[in-house]
């Protein structure tokens, strides 16, 4: 019934601007202004994955349409927990009650691009979901630039699903997969094949990571493990009025309030799939440690993957935990980049230690490892984190990265190179769309090479570039998947 209200405002707030704007209420970017684009997004939190792909997006659509043309926002939920983050970018604040804040905001801007990875699915919240179809909906209303980039889409609720079938369908969303592309077209919404975008991500120096990794007690010749594990059965979170007033009232469901409204799945069946699953990381490292000489860390790419990593870390004492909470984006995706191999159930500590050629492997809960692996060519280097026999093919498969260790960051180096260039090739969809809904914007002009089209990049991944560049095809989007308006 929560979800149903939260959609039922949204909506209505939509078809308010779409009321508003053929009675010309609304306005629209003029030449001679600055661009104001709202980037909506789940941002300060302290999600490690959620936050370097933004500062990647704000990089790269900076780049492409010229920094002294635009003026660029972003959401926040906590102000500190993003500071220095998104240099030149204005933070806004997003309540957990959102609608009127996105109707507020929206109109203020002339377009909007939605950030979140998980964009268009029911796994995690459909608050979120509602979200990102809000903003994008509100934006198309009033014919203004409306644009989701690197988005993924999964199984959404019929509730959301229809939301979303109504009100994306005049925007143009740039998916990170095949799969996710596929199921956007099924609901006659606009797509191009593009990629995720922390590709591009420079964190901190190495020397800090080995530093910090130093003075945890690393010999810095020892080979280190990389294990970020998560809690995959609380999820979706569900707002819901009746738990909030008996919280508020009785205090009960304290130990599954997220915040605010919105709460975690709780009870035996989730504690006990729950203990399963940290039962087998913790086995399975204990394992590889007698047989593997390597420095293991625990690393919460979430605030909320910290519980995971310390009730591991209390099983097998003396392995260094290192937070999200207590080290931001640029030193922990610097941390991960030190690592030797790697075992990720969070989908950017994959993505966000490629560049440096570590040897990972995941354990997933939903779709975005599955199919960064089936890209990679690696899904022997999978498993679920449901899966029964979880610790026993945990062994086998850390022990295959060992094994195979140099024909996986070859692999693993193929793809990203082609990956900055489908992201390169997001930003000629992005100047298509800014030509379509304001044709008078000074684009850039000449000619211009693949390159042009990404965030300067660092040597880490020029050198990635110079040795696969050539060996690498960056796949066609299907005519299914070309975008139409």
């Amino acid at each position: 019934m929560t979800d149903f209200l939260l959609v039922a405002w949204v909506s209505a707030l939509i078809e308010i601007r779409r009321f508003g704007w053929m009675f010309g209420l609304g306005r629209r970017w003029t030449p001679g202004e600055k661009l104001r684009l709202l980037f909506a997004g789940y941002n300060g939190t302290r999600n490690t994955g959620s936050d370097v792909r933004v500062q990647e997006m704000l990089r790269q659509v900076r780049h492409v349409l010229g920094a002294e043309n635009v003026d660029f926002s972003v959401m926040t939920q906590s102000f500190d927990r993003v500071r220095g983050y998104f240099d030149g970018t204005r933070q806004v604040y997003l309540p957990d009650v959102f609608p009127p804040f996105l109707f507020r905001e929206v109109r203020q801007n002339h377009g909007v691009i939605a950030c979140e990875g998980s964009m268009f699915k029911s796994k995690f919240a459909n608050a979120l979901t509602t979200m990102m179809i809000g903003s994008l909906g509100l934006a198309s209303a009033e014919n203004k630039l409306s644009l989701a980039y690197g988005g993924e889409a999964g199984h959404m609720d019929r509730l959301v699903e229809r939301m979303c079938e109504r009100y994306v369908h005049d925007s143009l969303v740039i998916t990170r997969n095949e799969e996710s592309q596929k199921l956007l077209t099924s609901l006659g919404i606009p797509t191009e094949l593009g990629t995720d975008t922390a590709w591009t991500f420079e964190p901190y120096p190495p020397a800090y990571a080995r530093k910090t990794l130093r003075d945890a007690g690393w010999d810095e010749k020892t080979p280190v493990m990389v294990m970020c594990p998560i809690h995959p059965f609380v999820w979706p979170v569900k707002a819901s009025i009746g738990k909030y007033l008996s919280r508020v009232t009785t205090g009960a469901y304290k130990d599954s309030q997220y915040r605010t409204v919105y709460f975690f799945q709780s009870g035996p069946e989730v504690e006990k799939k729950y203990r399963h699953y940290i039962s087998s990381f913790t086995k399975a490292l204990a394992s590889f440690r007698e047989r593997h000489s390597v420095f293991p860390i625990l690393v919460a790419m979430e605030r909320l993957d910290a519980v995971a990593c310390r009730d591991i870390a209390q099983a097998l004492p003396g392995i260094p935990v290192f937070t999200s909470d207590d080290y931001d984006m640029f030193q922990l995706v610097s941390i991960l980049r030190c690592g030797t191999y790697m075992v990720s159930s969070r989908y950017h500590g994959i993505v966000t230690c490629m560049p440096s050629l570590v040897a990972s492997a995941g354990v997933t809960m939903d779709e975005r490892i599955r199919n960064l692996m089936r890209e990679r060519g690696h899904q022997h280097l999978l498993l679920t984190v449901d899966d029964p026999d979880l610790e026993p093919k945990l062994i086998r498969m850390m022990d295959t990265l060992v094994a195979e260790a140099d024909s996986v960051r070859d692999g693993i180096g193929k793809t990203v190179v082609r990956n900055l260039k489908v992201m390169a090739r997001m930003g000629t969809f992005l100047e298509d769309a800014m030509r379509r809904t304001y044709p008078e914007f000074p684009l850039r002009s000449g000619v211009l090479s693949w390159e042009d089209y990404l965030p300067p990049l660092n040597d880490t991944l020029l050198q990635l570039v110079e040795r696969y560049g050539t060996s690498t095809v960056v796949p066609q989007h299907s005519v299914a998947g070309t975008a139409s308006r």
